[in-house]
């Protein structure tokens, strides 16, 4: 049984996140979705943990999971059970960044293993700071989130 972990902040999570998960979960038996703690945020870590279990309910994909967690990522990987880290890329600033972070995983645990799946095409110019910021203007972002992501932005950003 091959269980993957997809780290992030998801800040919030966004349908190219939904798209990676949804398609990782198609790949392996199990998907551990974790949501790394941060202050700079947002959204709290366990607003971001429950936005993104709704996202998953709504989808219905049973084998996946949510988790927050501290720490490296590699260290929450072992504990979880997962030999394998899924990460999505959407261009070369992405793979830059992640071909470093896959090295130093590597490194630090050398039985897991960092796949890569790339963005669709759809969601190529969809990042959480980019819909933070368009959503903080007041423009709709119904159609670039999940259904309860885009309603607790337009909560968070209703008196500006």
């Amino acid at each position: 049984m091959t269980i993957a972990m997809y780290p992030g902040r998801f800040d919030p999570v966004t349908n190219g996140h939904m798209d990676i998960v949804r398609r990782a979960s198609q790949i392996f038996d199990g998907v551990i979705v974790g949501i790394a703690d941060s202050k700079s945020t947002l959204f709290t870590t366990d607003e971001r943990k429950a936005l993104f279990e709704e996202a998953i309910a709504e989808a219905e994909l049973p084998n996946v999971r949510c988790i927050s967690y501290t720490g490296l990522t590699v260290n929450v990987a072992h504990e979880h059970g997962a030999h394998v880290l899924v990460r999505g890329l959407r261009g070369n600033t992405d793979f830059s960044y992640e071909f470093d972070m896959a090295l130093m995983n590597k490194k630090m645990a050398p039985d897991i293993e960092s796949v890569y799946l790339m963005t669709a095409v759809e969601h190529l110019f969809i990042s959480g700071t980019r819909i933070r910021e368009v959503a903080s203007l007041g423009h709709p972002i119904d159609d670039l989130v999940p259904s309860a992501v885009a309603a607790a932005l337009n909560e968070k950003f209703k008196n500006r």
